[in-house]
């Protein structure tokens, strides 16, 4: 007998939450070990990962986290697991395996959501255990790991209330190095969200503008605009959005007079994920090597 696996948890998980309206996370893993896993030794019971967590129910959550991802499942607030609509009919074929979910559209839009471009020249879930070095497995179950981190902080800065975004954006650049921020009046500020300092005695400024979008492409009038309400006391401007720019919007701002920075919901949370906005550090790992001075 052995751990299953976090992909063998999915089904599970699924027939869990189709008896329930809602559950914690945590109940959610504790209810399926109890259900599905509870005669399992105990010593695979009680088995702990480095970090000093259960590994079952470690891997319980991962496969509820993937099952998110493809829209399985859904967050309805924080902290709380519901089964969708498409999670019930995948319960009525009794199979959903890991290349099933790999396969899914909405698996697979999710993921491009968020991977930057290293990431797209790893083939996330797909490396080859038998073959790969201790280094190669690391590195890709860290990327694996941001890529989740980054999805959920794409998501949550889609929800949250748009005069919030715009000051996230603020405490973003003030972490990168930039000088103190100003948040400019929530009506009639002309379309400038916020004027930050380039340096720290605020001898050259940036307007910013935050665009909090879900779906919507940010569009040649908006940097027209955003252009339009800078005034003479700079020519730098920095528009940030959680969606994209359509090309228009992206030629305006390349051709303009002004100094304009184009980020989009990618390049974004790359940035907070970078300068630990908004997410922290959960688990710290060492890895050891020998120290051949020492035995010199």
């Amino acid at each position: 007998m052995e751990i299953p696996k976090y992909h063998e948890t999915f089904i599970p998980i699924l027939e869990t939450l189709n008896t329930i309206e809602s559950i914690s996370s945590r109940d959610l893993a504790s209810k399926v070990l109890q259900n599905y896993y509870s005669d399992l030794p105990k010593e695979l019971l009680n088995q702990k990962t480095s970090s000093g967590a259960n590994v079952l129910i470690d891997r319980i959550l991962w496969g509820k986290s993937y099952l998110k991802m493809a829209k399985f499942v859904s967050y309805p607030t924080r902290g709380i697991v519901q089964i969708t609509d498409k999670g019930k009919l995948t319960l009525k074929t009794g199979k959903l395996s890991l290349i099933d979910l790999q396969n899914d559209q909405d698996f697979k839009n999710h993921r491009e959501s968020v991977k930057s471009k290293k990431e797209n020249d790893i083939e996330l879930d797909t490396v080859d255990v038998e073959n790969a070095s201790p280094q190669d497995l690391i590195d890709s179950g860290f990327s694996i790991i941001e890529t989740e981190v980054k999805s959920e902080l794409l998501e949550k800065l889609k929800e949250i209330d748009p005069y919030y975004f715009e000051k996230v954006i603020l405490i973003l650049l003030k972490s990168m190095g930039y000088g103190d921020f100003i948040e400019t009046p929530k009506s009639g500020d002309g379309g400038i969200d916020g004027i930050i300092n380039e340096d720290k005695l605020g001898l050259e400024k940036i307007y910013t503008q935050a665009k909090r979008y879900n779906e919507n492409k940010v569009r040649e009038k908006d940097i027209r605009n955003f252009i339009g309400a800078m005034s003479g006391d700079t020519s730098k401007g920095v528009f940030i959005t959680t969606s994209t720019f359509d090309n228009a919007a992206v030629k305006k701002a390349r051709e303009a007079h002004h100094s304009i920075i184009l980020i989009d919901g990618v390049q974004l949370v790359n940035l907070m994920y970078q300068y630990k906005v908004g997410v922290q550090v959960k688990t710290i790992y060492e890895i050891k090597e020998l120290d051949n001075d020492f035995f010199e």
